[in-house]
């Protein structure tokens, strides 16, 4: 999923009005598993000047690239923290690793070629869908709209659930980017 959905699906599903920092703790975990992505690719093409198709067809399947994703898109290392969290009752770090897991598990099946190492370290196994929330050959025209529908009803439970205007103007902005995305991805793949 890109990772607007991401960030509306996470706090919909983890986030509470009564329950203080839990959204927050959602919106960041929801965003953890593809910092290191954004990182590495802000540092790439605009502070060392690699071009954009050199960094996502080469250095994005590099064994350097795919051990950091490994490591953030680890159903271990996330489920870990959740259990702790849970165990200990730590309600923000509930929201913040549940959200996480939450984005690994709808990446799952939605990744192609691009699928992560989702069992590191206990594997280095990869799962290559056959559907694709980017790539047009492996249903994305599909997948996108329902996507975005999915994103829709979450902005609807956020909207119920919240009267705080920066959550509710949060949510239409990650609206309008998921809108924005999921079209430029269908037109490009």
């Amino acid at each position: 999923m890109n990772t607007p959905a991401h960030l509306l699906v996470g706090t919909a599903v983890f986030s509470r009005s009564g329950l203080k920092g839990t959204y927050m703790a959602a919106l960041l975990g929801a965003m953890a598993p593809d910092v290191s992505l954004y990182v590495m690719v802000i540092v790439s093409i605009w502070m060392m000047g690699i071009p954009a198709e050199t960094v996502f067809r080469e250095y994005y399947y590099s064994d350097a690239w795919q051990q950091v994703f490994a490591i953030d898109n680890s159903f271990i290392i996330w489920g870990l923290l959740f259990a702790v969290a849970f165990w200990r009752r730590w309600l923000w770090v509930i929201a913040f690793a549940g959200a996480a897991l939450l984005h690994l598990a709808l990446d799952f099946p939605l990744h192609t070629h691009d699928a992560r190492m989702h069992f590191w370290p206990a594997s280095d196994w990869v799962f290559e869908s056959p559907v694709s929330y980017w790539d047009n050959r492996a249903y994305a025209g599909i997948v996108g709209p329902m996507e975005f529908v999915l994103s829709v009803g979450c902005v609807v439970v956020l909207w119920q659930r919240f009267r705080h205007m920066g959550i509710r103007v949060a949510s239409a902005v990650f609206l309008a980017m998921e809108a924005a995305s999921s079209g430029i991805w269908r037109f490009v793949f």
